[in-house]
């Protein structure tokens, strides 16, 4: 038997004293298009539609008059450039950009550290995901750190994206499965693997099972959007493919190799996110070396790090050591003496710097 088909649409519904001062304002300053109008002898109800609204103005109507946001693509050419506007009924108007640029605010310095065992809370986030905090003052809005639990099973997920300046997914333990827009069939990440996903690409996560992963995003306030037309996986596999300059990468780390660090006693292997993201970032894997590390300091802008195996005792010029165990995190400040003293042979440091490979100088 057919399913039924049922017809149906939504109104929004403000009050207006007279339609004769509301009609002019809505039709011709901001766009909207007269649908229906009654009684005829006396109007006093009226139906709009533009803008993705559908508006009922109807007089003596209790409600209050409220605020439309209307976002376009070029603000300076809607209702004469104006940008905040009352109706004659008195609903509130703004104006505002369609796809305004993302600004990543001035970094706002710290040394911070933040260490599992403080028992930072976990708090349900989208997706049913528990988030704990790794960076509270999130340097001033400039960076969003976050280590994220994933329920066991299929993610209630839909196809979504995210309007950011560049965002790391690191695995840490367990595996996930995600779709990735023109990246062809499921991507999987098990711990030590990691995904940069480029600014706007649509992704959607599947499935995990114990996974626990690192994401960065930067600015630390961003928008995601739900895509409701795209369905995935695509039909086009286009690995080359750039959004605003990045391309996607999927470093898989049980095939990466190991070099000299910036900070000697260590050595890292590159996720190849530098190269990738034409140096907006670049993602380290460090581990000890049995040699001792001397005390250092960076000219970059954000260093973050987060412990995922092993211990170490931190050093900070004129702050009290910090003995860091995995799950601990931390973010040093350009220009500030650091040493990573006394590791275990398996301590093993996610080290995200912006801009990517900052010069070190040894102290």
């Amino acid at each position: 038997m057919p399913e039924l088909q049922i017809a149906s649409r939504a109104e929004i519904r403000l009050p207006t004293k007279e339609l004769r001062d509301d009609l002019p304002f809505f039709t011709k300053v901001l766009g909207f298009r007269l649908d229906t109008i009654f009684p005829a002898d006396n109007p006093e109800v009226a139906v709009l539609s533009g803008h993705g609204l559908r508006l009922r103005i109807q007089k003596g109507a209790t409600e209050a008059p409220g605020t439309i946001r209307i976002l376009t693509d070029d603000p300076d050419s809607f209702a004469g450039g104006q940008r905040e506007l009352t109706a004659p009924n008195g609903t509130r108007i703004e104006i505002d950009e369609l796809n305004p640029p993302v600004v990543t605010p001035a970094t706002q310095h710290a040394f911070v550290v933040r260490r599992l065992a403080d028992q930072a809370p976990w708090v349900i986030g989208r997706a049913g995901m528990e988030y704990r905090d790794l960076i509270p003052t999130r340097l001033g809005g400039a960076m969003i750190a976050s280590h994220i639990r994933v329920p066991d099973g299929p993610v209630p997920d839909m196809v979504h994206f995210h309007k950011v300046g560049f965002q790391l997914i690191f695995c840490v333990a367990g595996w996930v499965d995600v779709l990735y827009e023109d990246q062809g069939d499921i991507r999987r990440i098990h711990a030590g693997d990691c995904f940069i996903q480029p600014p706007g690409i649509r992704h959607k996560v599947l499935h995990s099972e114990g996974v626990q992963v690192v994401e960065i995003g930067v600015p630390a306030e961003h928008v995601t959007e739900i895509d409701h037309e795209m369905t995935l996986p695509t039909p086009h596999y286009r690995p080359d493919r750039e959004w605003d300059g990045q391309r996607f990468v999927h470093d898989i780390g049980k095939d990466g190799t190991f070099h000299p660090f910036r900070i000697p006693g260590f050595q890292a292997r590159d996720t190849s996110i530098h190269a990738n993201t034409r140096g907006v970032a670049s993602v380290m894997v460090a581990r000890p070396t049995g040699q001792p590390a001397p005390w250092t300091a960076h000219d970059g802008d954000i260093l973050f790090s987060f412990v995922m195996s092993g211990a170490m005792t931190l050093e900070g010029e004129g702050k009290d050591p910090y003995r860091l165990a995995p799950g601990d995190a931390f973010v040093i400040p350009p220009g500030m003496a650091t040493r990573y003293s006394n590791p275990t042979p398996d301590l093993e440091l996610l080290e995200v710097t912006l801009p990517g490979n900052p010069r070190t100088r040894p102290l």
